[in-house]
């Protein structure tokens, strides 16, 4: 039987430079998020989402971008899920995108807040009929008895809306300011990239590189 010590890949696709990158981190940002869009990678905008609660514990869980630009980046959920009570307490997030066959990461610190109710409508509205009614019908992180009962909730909500749901209060989307953004490379001999964006007092991004 083969040891998990033994899984290991050399790296050696590309490489990253502090001076060759972008000097705005979200420039930079959508320059290999373009790339992974266009190498067909599976869901090139699944990311994992870090929060803490109020007992100190971490949490981690995958959820799909549905926007980037200079103000954050924006997703959205269930405000009563486990995120969104931990975020209540505690508005400080990490996201983690890892593109395995570009053998990338990219790893962003920051604050997180609600988006405005009309930017929370408009995605919302643009959802498929059977994905607003989801959202209605769960009571997304808690428990429930069967699948059975889940699916009960839904074809209730399905009569009691119809074809013209409106956006639920509890459901919207969160935006991470960022603070912190490090690109890694992955490199042979585990001598890998990283390049760290951070912002100063003026609120302008530094760019540094780290040893791997």
């Amino acid at each position: 039987m083969s040891s998990l010590a033994d899984l290991r890949k050399d790296y050696s696709r590309a490489s990253l430079s502090e001076t060759e990158t972008a000097a705005d981190p979200i420039d930079q940002f959508a320059i290999w998020f373009d790339e992974a869009s266009r190498a067909q990678i599976p869901e090139p905008n699944a990311m994992s989402v870090a929060t803490v609660g109020r007992d100190g514990r971490p949490s981690s869980r995958i959820v799909l971008i549905k926007q980037f630009d200079q103000q954050g980046f924006t997703w959205f959920t269930n405000y009563d899920s486990r995120k969104g009570v931990d975020v209540a307490e505690n508005p400080y997030v990490a996201l983690l995108f890892h593109w395995v066959e570009l053998e990338r990461q990219v790893r962003i610190e920051g604050k997180i807040e609600r988006v405005s109710q009309e930017e929370s409508d408009a995605y919302f509205y643009s959802r498929p009929l059977a994905s607003q009614l989801g959202a209605i019908a769960s009571q997304q992180s808690r428990t429930v008895e069967s699948r059975e009962k889940l699916e009960q909730q839904y074809e209730t909500t399905k009569q009691q809306f119809g074809e013209h749901p409106s956006r639920p209060e509890h459901w919207g989307g969160y935006r991470v300011i960022p603070e912190r953004i490090e690109f890694w490379q992955g490199r042979p001999s585990r001598m890998h990239d990283r390049v760290l964006y951070t912002r100063d007092a003026s609120g302008q991004w530094q760019r540094q590189r780290l040893q791997p």
